[in-house]
């Protein structure tokens, strides 16, 4: 069942105009030497102060502009016990963990209708996932590499699924190439108005700390009229039916596909999930949902609880493990992400 939490309040207090970026970084598409599951118990518990300033977060417009925002927390309760993590055999594999168990979803029934619809492809080479009429969450290294936006995020663009329909290539003017075949999708492209980094995305990627923060929304220039997926407080995996978590995304090795995958998870800490989810790059920022029970109803509702952040190398027992990891949306985090969709921290006070 999703339990309703009750949720900090993240309002914002000041906003700074700062210099425009140059969008000369190279994206990167795995970020090795991380702080992983056992830098994570030894990292010191935040203060207030360090929550206000890691949720402190920069708007970069269309135009070029950027600012950056401070914020203030209301409501925080601080979980001493924030960083414990379960104890999991380890394993040492790699990005394809055994039997490829993705699946690539061909039926434009499937495809065009929920939860399928919400998946998007990233200019930048990357996955999202719409969770308003008109904001993607996606993965912040997908727009930004720690020091500069990447290339191609000036203008940075959306891609929607649409299927094409039969003779549409007949329609075209003679002699131009097809990317795209019948049941395949294609893309209806849209241009970004302005894109939410979180700051603690800049620290933790400067200071070589966790990957807590690599989450981004992106606000799009016009609001589509498809079914989006909403945000849910990621549960500890003990409530999870079967730990199992779902994502899909558009994995660079499976061209033109969309690819679903579900998996358990193998460890977590209070801000990222360690699972082996088959995927590829290309599929990073896809949004992880699980389908859990309302309270007092006998619907089954889908919420999105992580962000796909590609494939790490962690330390764990002083030895350096991979997996493929997810950012969890926590309550704080859940907070932030409500106030860049409403304007408002009032529609945020449950998730």
């Amino acid at each position: 069942t999703w339990h309703l939490k009750k949720i900090p309040q993240v309002v914002s207090e000041r906003t700074f105009s700062l210099d425009s970026p140059k969008f000369e970084a190279k994206p990167k598409l795995e970020l090795k030497s991380v702080c992983g599951i056992e830098c994570q118990k030894r990292l010191p518990m935040p203060s207030l102060s360090d929550v206000k300033d890691l949720l402190a977060y920069e708007t970069m417009f269309e135009n070029g502009t950027r600012t950056l925002t401070e914020v203030n927390v209301l409501g925080l309760v601080l979980d001493p016990a924030a960083n414990t993590t379960t104890e999991r055999p380890l394993r040492k594999k790699r990005q394809i963990y055994g039997t490829d168990s993705r699946f690539s979803i061909y039926d434009k029934r499937f495809m065009t209708n929920f939860p399928f619809n919400t998946a998007v492809k990233i200019s930048t080479g990357c996955s999202g996932i719409l969770i308003s009429p008109k904001h993607v969450l996606t993965a912040a290294h997908c727009l930004h590499n720690g020091k500069d936006y990447v290339k191609g995020s000036k203008r940075l663009r959306v891609g929607l699924m649409k299927t094409k329909s039969r003779g549409e290539g007949r329609r075209r003017k003679a002699g131009r190439k097809q990317d795209t075949s019948d049941g395949m999708p294609s893309f209806q492209w849209t241009r970004v108005k302005s894109t939410h980094i979180p700051k603690g995305w800049f620290k933790g990627v400067s200071e070589d700390i966790a990957l807590d923060y690599d989450y981004a929304v992106l606000e799009l220039k016009r609001p589509h009229k498809r079914k989006y997926m909403e945000l849910g407080v990621s549960p500890a995996v003990k409530m999870m039916p079967g730990s199992m978590i779902h994502f899909s995304g558009f994995d660079n090795d499976r061209s033109g596909q969309l690819v679903y995958r579900f998996c358990s998870i193998a460890e977590e800490s209070s801000d990222l999930f360690y699972q082996y989810c088959d995927a590829e790059s290309g599929s990073t920022g896809s949004g992880v949902y699980l389908r859990l029970k309302e309270p007092n109803k006998k619907k089954w509702k889908r919420k999105i609880i992580a962000v796909y952040s590609g494939h790490q190398w962690v330390d764990v027992n002083g030895a350096q493990q991979d997996y493929n990891v997810a950012v969890r949306i926590t309550p704080l985090k859940y907070a932030q992400i409500c106030f860049w969709i409403h304007g408002n921290e009032q529609d945020c006070t449950r998730g």
